[in-house]
């Protein structure tokens, strides 16, 4: 018979693993985005290619993706969602169609974006490579861990560092397929091209994190445990302050 000082539903195994997972799932989905995000930034090179593809304007297929991108962004706003989500798509949208138009050149709205997922895929490898994943990096604070999976929980940092191989390769595929198209295809090709491997590498990427964080041990909440030492620390030194009233009384 149980205790009435013992929680009468204490959650097993199963259902710690289930709210593990499903925490990973959610801090996965901020910090990237989610599919919406994933559409969002997709969505506007659809429009450039599209536009370019009919009216062959250089000028009308950027301004139609910037003005596309603008509207996505405010609506974000009006939702209240995460600012970095409402505005990076703006940004890289608006950077891409300033140097389509000033360069005279369609692929050239897409190439910053290459350029960033080359960047991303030689940080994430290098980072693995070093013993810092950029993963852990991105979503130790999501987890409150911080960076105590580097020292602390090896179980997350090897996770993390698989992780981070494999943004980092499937990145480094989508490259070697666009950086050629970029040299010898056409704008339209190149466009896309690029659309088509919007979504599907990111969802591999997020599903290859959930499975291998899924897998890890459970983050160390630094930010309980920092509440939990001042909770001491005023404990300790009430009771002090207690002791002292009463040896003077």
């Amino acid at each position: 018979m149980s205790s009435l000082d013992e929680p009468m539903d204490r959650p097993t195994g199963k259902h710690r693993d289930d709210g593990s997972r499903s925490a990973t799932e959610a801090a996965l989905f901020e910090a990237f985005g989610g599919v919406r995000g994933m559409v969002e930034t997709t969505v506007p090179g659809l429009v450039f290619v599209a536009v370019f593809t009919v009216k062959r304007d250089i000028h009308t297929a950027a301004i139609a993706a910037l003005a596309l991108s603008l509207v996505l962004g405010v609506a974000r706003l009006v939702r209240k969602d995460t600012l970095k989500h409402a505005f990076s798509g703006v940004f890289g949208v608006a950077f891409g169609a300033v140097f389509a138009m000033m360069s005279g050149d369609a692929k050239n709205f897409y190439l910053p974006g290459m350029l960033y997922t080359l960047g991303l895929a030689v940080a994430y490898i290098v980072t693995a490579v070093l013993g810092c994943p950029l993963l852990g990096l991105i979503l130790g604070p999501v987890f409150k861990e911080n960076l105590s999976w580097r020292t602390r929980n090896p179980g997350r940092k090897k996770a993390y560092t698989k992780a981070s191989w494999a943004w980092g390769l499937i990145l480094l595929a989508k490259s070697a397929i666009l950086f050629p198209l970029y040299w010898w295809g056409d704008a339209t090709q190149l466009g896309w091209v690029k659309v088509a491997l919007g979504i599907p590498p990111m969802l591999l990427s997020v599903y290859l994190t959930w499975i291998f964080l899924a897998k890890a041990p459970p983050p160390i909440d630094v930010f309980a445990e920092m509440e939990a030492a001042e909770a001491a620390e005023r404990e300790a030194e009430a009771s002090g302050s207690a002791a002292e009233d009463r040896v003077t009384s």
